[in-house]
C-alpha cells in the first residue's frame, strides 16, 4: 500500500487510538480521527458516512467505558455494523480491528462481549483482519483503581504479558498498511510484551512509583466462568505471537507521552 493513505481511527482520542494516529502520521499516512468529540457517532452512525467519505482503511481500537457483559456486547456489535454499512458505501476497502488474545473460550465479561465483537466484524462486506493484543500496560493502573479499598487494592490473579499500547499501535499499522496481507482468519496476528507477568506483581511496581495503594492483594474469585483462563496462562500468546518491549518495569521509567 502507497504511503500518505488515507486511514480513519474509529476512537481516534482512547487509550491506543491517540498512539495510532500518531503512528500513523509519523509515517506519511493521512489521519482521519472517528470520535464523538470530532462529531462522529459510530452507535448511532450520525456523520460516519461523511467522515468515511475517502478513506481506504478503517482501523477499530474503540471501546466502552463498561465492562458490563450485555452493554459492551451492544456497543462493539452495533459499531462493527455501522462501520461496515457506512465504509462499503464510501469504497473503504478493508478494516483492522483490535481484540484481546486468548479470549477463545470465554464466557462472560468484557473478553466475551469482545469474541462478539470479532465475529460482528468478520461477517460484514469489508475485508476485515483481527489483530489480538495482550493486555496494555495501562490497564495495571484501570484495575488497581478499581480495586482500590482504603489502603488496599484488590487485583485479580492473572498471568499476561503486558505490552505497550504504542506497541499495539505498531502493529495495527503495519497489519493495516500491508500491501498483502493475509487472509482473514484465525490464526489471527498476536502482539504481546516481551516477557509474561504476574498482574499483582506489575500493580506492585505501581504501587511503590506512586506511593499508593499500601498494599496489593492477588484475589481468586470462584464464582468466575473464566477463572482458570486469567490464571493459568490462557491470556498469554500463541508461538506466533510478535514480542515486543518495553517490559512493563521499563515502560514506568518512560517519561509520559
Amino acid at each position: 500500500m502507497q504511503k500518505s493513505t488515507r486511514i480513519a481511527v474509529v476512537g481516534a482520542t482512547g487509550r491506543v487510538g491517540r498512539h495510532v494516529a500518531r503512528v500513523l502520521e509519523e509515517r506519511d499516512h493521512q489521519v482521519v480521527p472517528i470520535s464523538r468529540s470530532s462529531g462522529v457517532d459510530v452507535v448511532t452512525g450520525e456523520g460516519l458516512a461523511e467522515a468515511l467519505n475517502g478513506v481506504e482503511v478503517i482501523i477499530d481500537v474503540s471501546s466502552t467505558p463498561s465492562p458490563e457483559q450485555a452493554s459492551a456486547t451492544e456497543f462493539f456489535t452495533t459499531t462493527a455494523r455501522n462501520l461496515h454499512q457506512a465504509g462499503h458505501k464510501t469504497g473503504v476497502r478493508r478494516m483492522v480491528v483490535v481484540s484481546i488474545i486468548g479470549i477463545d473460550g470465554s464466557t462472560t465479561g468484557y473478553n466475551a462481549a469482545k469474541l462478539a465483537h470479532e465475529k460482528a466484524a468478520l461477517a460484514g462486506p469489508l475485508p476485515t483482519r483481527i489483530v489480538r493484543a495482550a493486555q496494555f500496560h495501562e490497564f495495571v493502573e484501570q484495575l488497581v483503581g478499581w480495586g482500590t479499598q482504603g489502603e488496599v487494592a484488590y487485583v485479580p490473579n492473572m498471568r499476561t504479558q503486558l505490552v505497550a499500547a504504542r506497541t499495539v499501535a505498531e502493529k495495527l499499522v503495519e497489519v493495516a498498511t500491508d500491501a498483502d496481507p493475509a487472509p482473514t482468519g484465525a490464526p489471527y496476528p498476536e502482539i504481546a510484551g516481551p516477557r509474561a507477568e504476574n498482574l499483582a506483581d506489575a500493580a506492585r511496581l505501581l504501587a511503590a512509583r506512586q506511593g499508593s495503594p499500601s498494599r496489593i492483594e492477588e484475589v481468586s474469585d470462584p464464582t468466575n466462568p473464566d477463572r482458570d483462563l486469567f490464571e493459568n496462562g490462557g491470556l498469554l500468546p500463541g508461538p506466533h505471537a510478535t514480542l515486543a518491549g518495553p517490559t512493563y518495569a521499563d515502560w514506568l521509567d518512560q517519561p509520559t507521552p
